[in-house]
């Protein structure tokens, strides 16, 4: 049998075929679309250090000066980018999503829906969309809660939410020297809440309005009769009252309704 017709060899060619068209489809054609399109760098993500950064340093001052000095903008980009690589690290992108979608009034809940200019800079790579959402979408997290809150949190949620199904972390803290002090967030505890509270702060709003809520139809009269405020019944042909009514009436009089 010639050695080109062997099934062996078959499946060698096929193999490598399907390989390199799926370095095509997966790598190089999507590189070739993006290539061209800007993304903004981590030194101009942290031009000016936020007043939550600076919040931190001042609530955790030994904790912020022992890993990070000064809150100044070198010291910001180094917490964003350890932010999120713990992020990624954790697993936090598992069960919360980065992405706001137009189904469902998502909106309402997380805030105005996602759009592709709120990814295009260095600490969205990869995107960290997510794949299901156990907790809230975090993509506009920014100045939702205090830092305080995000340190609480970390350490125990169930302290700030008691239904939370988030597991704690410990290890995002380090000992406190006496054993009545509170334990204080060490140099990945502070880069996390840098990070969640970066999370949304730079993207501008889209100019469309939230759709509006819809208002209840008013029920029918007929399925309001008897409430509390209800609209008195038309009368009727020859000025009786109808049944219902004249046995609620007569009820309340201590007549038969009684």
């Amino acid at each position: 049998m010639n050695p080109l017709e062997r099934f062996s060899t078959i499946l060698l060619v096929a193999g490598l075929a399907f390989f390199g068209l799926a370095v095509v489809a997966e790598a190089v054609l999507p590189w070739q679309t993006l290539r061209g399109i800007p993304m903004q760098p981590l030194d101009e993500i942290a031009g000016a250090a936020p007043p939550d950064f600076v919040d931190l340093a001042e609530r955790y001052p030994e904790s912020f000066k022992k890993y990070y000095g000064q809150p100044d903008t070198k010291a910001f980009a180094r917490a964003l980018r350890l932010g999120r690589d713990v992020y990624i690290a954790e697993a936090c992108w598992h069960c919360h999503s980065q992405f706001v979608r137009p189904v469902s009034n998502e909106d309402r809940r997380f805030g105005a829906v996602s759009y592709p200019g709120e990814y295009q800079n260095e600490l969205q790579l990869p995107q960290l969309f997510g794949t299901r959402r156990v907790g809230p979408d975090l993509i506009r997290s920014s100045g939702k809660h205090s830092n305080d809150w995000h340190v609480a949190h970390f350490w125990e949620p169930r302290d700030v939410v008691p239904s939370s199904v988030m597991p704690s972390f410990p290890w995002f803290f380090d000992p406190p020297a006496d054993a009545s002090a509170a334990p204080q967030p060490n140099q990945r505890g502070l880069a996390i809440v840098a990070f969640v509270q970066w999370l949304g702060s730079w993207a501008e709003q889209p100019d469309a309005p939230l759709l509006p809520l819809l208002e209840p139809e008013p029920a029918p009269a007929a399925a309001t009769a008897g409430w509390p405020g209800a609209p008195a019944p038309a009368p009727v042909a020859g000025g009786a009252a109808p049944a219902s009514v004249a046995g609620t009436v007569g009820g309340a009089a201590g007549g038969p309704g009684r």
